[in-house]
């Protein structure tokens, strides 16, 4: 008798600074050490908010983007411990861009 197939479980994270530019996600995680972690919630960045990506340059360059009325931009190393879910675009995650 075959073995049914376990349903995949769904990543809870996936990283702010692959959000591709005019989508928004949900803050989910912050995995950031306490001074970046200070600073972030000083401009907002909270689990459950919002994001926007406004920007993102080539390479691994700073990303824009928008929390609330704040713009921030950030380095892209800090912006992968930013865990996030995308909303409302099937394609909102890429590497692309």
């Amino acid at each position: 008798m075959p073995m049914p197939m376990p349903t995949p479980t769904p990543t809870p994270t996936e990283h702010l600074a692959y959000l591709k530019p005019g989508h928004t996600a949900t803050i989910l995680t912050m995995d950031a050490s306490p001074g970046l972690y200070h600073r972030l919630l000083a401009l907002g960045f909270r689990h459950g908010r919002q994001v926007k990506m406004l920007r993102r340059s080539w390479w691994s360059g700073p990303v824009h983007v928008r929390v609330g009325t704040t713009e921030v931009m950030l380095r892209r190393h800090d912006a992968q411990r930013i865990g996030i879910a995308p909303l409302g675009h099937a394609s909102a995650y890429g590497a692309g861009e």
